[in-house]
């Protein structure tokens, strides 16, 4: 259903306004059940894992490259289930910047509703293709959209097979996360833990031998955890833990892992940033 839009504060486009606020962002998008999808490609992935749209914007030039992805959208015109059509708004450009608050040149938005969040043993079962998942990366008190989306995107392609985030994490499905993943949170499977660290030992239980990755005496080096039974062996699981920019892990969650585990470092160096650092664990960890 193709709607022009000409006046920026038209009461429909109340999913798409002031979006660079952060603060009424982060509180709104939970609220209501919904999520930006920003760019055609992070569309299109998030219609491919199944979300349903509840609206799209963009400018006129787009229609016509994002006609397939709309027509077959759940609810659009065209799509297997039809049912009651999806507005598809559309806007001259400074309209759309008085809209959204910036110049929105990755071709569309979408207003898409959230699915429901799978329970952490459902989600560790199911993994992997339903054989479970074997390697899980949790993510601790991660504050920043850019780094959560970032070790999404190194998840996808490093094949962790699950993502687990604590209670005070960002929001994966933040716009600014959906973006920087490049619609890779759509294709992890993840949850949001309801108590830290508490939940290790829900993990412990499902057999997970969970790493804290970490700046401590005792700490192992990566390459010597990597070789050990804990990954190296024929159907072992394990969760790396990753802790938030700055403090790094709480020191319950330290005392609480199997281990604790340092990437080496040189040049006077003691650490990466944290997305950096969830890549270098995740390709060390990797599946042989």
């Amino acid at each position: 259903m193709l709607i022009r839009i000409t006046d920026p504060a038209d009461d429909r486009l109340g999913d798409y306004t002031h979006l660079t606020d952060v603060a009424l962002r982060s509180k709104h998008e939970p609220a209501k059940g919904l999520y930006i999808a920003e760019s055609s490609n992070v569309i299109r992935r998030a219609l491919e894992a199944g979300h349903r749209p509840r609206s799209f914007l963009m400018a006129e030039k787009w229609l016509e490259s994002m006609a397939p992805v709309i027509a077959a959208a759940p609810g659009c015109e065209g799509a297997p289930d039809g049912g009651e059509q999806v507005p598809v708004f559309v806007a001259e450009e400074p309209v759309l910047r008085a809209i959204t608050g910036f110049h929105l040149h990755r071709g569309a938005l979408a207003a898409m509703h959230r699915p429901p969040l799978a329970g952490v043993r459902e989600l560790l079962e199911g993994a992997r293709a339903g054989a479970g998942a074997r390697r899980v990366a949790i993510l601790e008190d991660i504050v920043d959209h850019t780094n959560v989306g970032a070790m999404f995107r190194s998840a996808a392609g490093l094949g962790v097979d699950a993502v687990l985030v604590t209670p005070r994490c960002a929001d994966p499905l933040y716009r600014r996360s959906v973006r920087v993943s490049m619609g890779t949170v759509f294709q992890v499977p993840w949850t949001r833990l309801t108590t830290w660290p508490g939940a290790i030992d829900r993990l412990h239980d499902a057999g997970f031998t969970v790493a804290a990755l970490a700046l401590s005496d005792d700490a192992v080096s990566l390459d010597d955890f990597a070789a050990s039974p804990a990954v190296a062996d024929a159907g072992a699981k394990v969760a790396l833990v990753l802790g938030t920019e700055g403090d790094g892990l709480a020191r319950a969650t330290v005392e609480a892992a199997d281990v604790v585990v340092r990437i080496p470092m040189a040049g006077g160096v003691d650490s990466l940033n944290v997305a950096a650092a969830s890549a270098v664990a995740f390709w060390a960890t990797r599946r042989r």
